[in-house]
């Protein structure tokens, strides 16, 4: 094998590799011998087919296999002995001329290609030590345990029946309901014993509106429209009639916040349900001034690493980027004109924020590398876990899905990887802690860059 470098120009390579004919005849002769015993043809026993025949049958196509090997193999030396660090996967050329390429697989020429790649650039490490950052610490204020007391019982009030109670927003109605289109009923347009709350229940535009101001015993005919991309095809856009016989109507009734209310919510008393609401807006406290932090790290991250970005990873970063933005754009039935900017101011601004992305996935793999920096088995196996469990009963093909889907399973483990390299540069760097309120914890957050 014979490797030249035809071009460097920044981080862009191309070698050009020639695999001798000699070399390609032996991988062909080894490869014939691997086979010889499992072929089998009419008039001869298995294993007894003469080589010569083997090579007249089935020749060109184990000489194909040959080649895909062969390029396979020293492409990867190749990168192994000049200790390249591609990018991404190189892209091979093989030699231009069907004739000539017809005398390599003929085994009359030697076998040249090109590859062309794009290296990852030295990234030189800052001195974490050097880092200014500031870690925001908050408490738990009377005010925010309160009102967290407060949603907890609006969450939890109960429904009392009142006479002669008309229908309003909060109240809960029962409601035995029968839908038309057209004066025809459709399938599951009717039904007995709902019960809904009114603003809460989620139903098409006009249903809920139209029960406001009902009865217990009243009946009427309610109009609402099915919106234009309801998932039924046969009901999106179409005006339906329901009539409605109400049954019942109840007003809310906030629980009390007392000893019964917190024993109602499994804790051992009110002041064991005000210390585990307290332990939880801790935790959240916690979380978003992590998540200040992080972004604080990353920012600085960026700005003190410079280095040339390999355009190909950026261009795939900045096309995922778009096609999400776009997509959703579409989605909404928006263009960028309501966004209050140009395409190409769009594109520009997004291109940046790929840059960025790449910069700071190079620059954290490298810590991570030199740091030896890994993700256990343990904790891809919980984060696993973790996923599994938001899909219940849908467990088994969640765990299928990681099994059979390349690079599924570094989805998981990236956060993973990048959470534990930010915490070994927190370590050196040793963010001062700053006394913040609440308020000025969520503030801050609007103020650093996405990560």
């Amino acid at each position: 094998m014979q490797v030249t470098e035809t071009s460097s120009e920044g981080l862009k390579r191309k070698l050009k590799v020639v695999v001798g004919a000699d070399e390609l005849g032996e991988r062909f002769t080894a490869h014939l011998d691997k086979i010889k015993d499992q072929v089998q043809l009419k008039g001869f026993r298995k294993g007894k087919v003469p080589l010569a025949h083997i090579k007249k049958v089935y020749g060109r196509s184990v000489m194909n296999d040959v080649l895909q090997e062969a390029i396979r193999e020293t492409s990867n030396k190749a990168i192994v002995d000049r200790k390249e660090r591609p990018a991404m996967m190189p892209d091979i050329a093989l030699a231009d001329g069907a004739s000539e390429i017809e005398n390599v697989v003929a085994g009359q020429a030697d076998l040249a290609y090109e590859m062309s790649f794009e290296v990852l650039p030295d990234v030189t490490l800052t001195d974490f030590k050097t880092l200014k950052l500031e870690r925001l610490v908050a408490d738990v204020e009377d005010e925010q345990l309160n009102k967290a007391l407060e949603e907890l019982a609006e969450r939890n009030q109960s429904f009392a029946a009142e006479d002669g109670r008309e229908a309003s927003e909060g109240d809960r109605v029962t409601i035995d309901f029968k839908g038309t289109i057209d004066g025809v009923e459709f399938e599951r347009g009717s039904g007995e014993n709902l019960q809904l709350v009114i603003g809460n229940a989620g139903f098409i535009p006009g249903f809920e509106e139209g029960i406001k101001g009902a009865k217990k015993g009243e009946s009427r005919d309610v109009k609402a429209t099915f919106p234009a991309e309801y998932p039924v095809a046969e009901l999106a856009g179409k005006d339906a009639v329901f009539a409605i016989s109400v049954k019942e109507v109840e007003k809310p009734v906030k629980a009390e916040i007392n000893e019964e209310f917190a024993k109602s919510l499994g804790a051992e008393g009110l002041d064991n349900l005000k210390e585990l609401v307290s332990v939880q807006i801790k935790r959240e406290l916690e979380q978003a001034s992590r998540m200040k932090l992080k972004r604080e790290l990353l920012d600085a991250l960026e700005s003190s690493h410079s280095f040339e970005l390999p355009p190909t990873l950026v261009e795939r970063e900045f096309e995922a980027i778009w096609r999400q933005v776009t997509e959703g754009l579409t989605r909404e039935g928006k263009t960028f004109a309501d966004e209050g900017k140009t395409e190409d101011e769009a594109r520009a601004e997004y291109r940046k924020i790929a840059e960025r992305r790449v910069r700071l996935g190079l620059v954290v793999g490298e810590i991570g590398d030199k740091n030896k920096i890994e993700v256990t088995q343990d904790e891809m196996r919980r984060a696993l876990m973790e996923h599994a469990r938001r899909f219940p009963g849908q467990e088994k093909n969640v765990y299928e899905y990681f099994e059979k889907t390349p690079g599924a399973l570094q989805e998981l483990r990236a956060p993973i990887f990048e959470d534990k390299v930010i915490d070994f540069v927190l370590e050196l760097a040793k963010p001062a802690e700053k006394k913040v309120s609440r308020q000025e914890l969520i503030d801050s957050l609007e103020k650093v860059t996405e990560a």
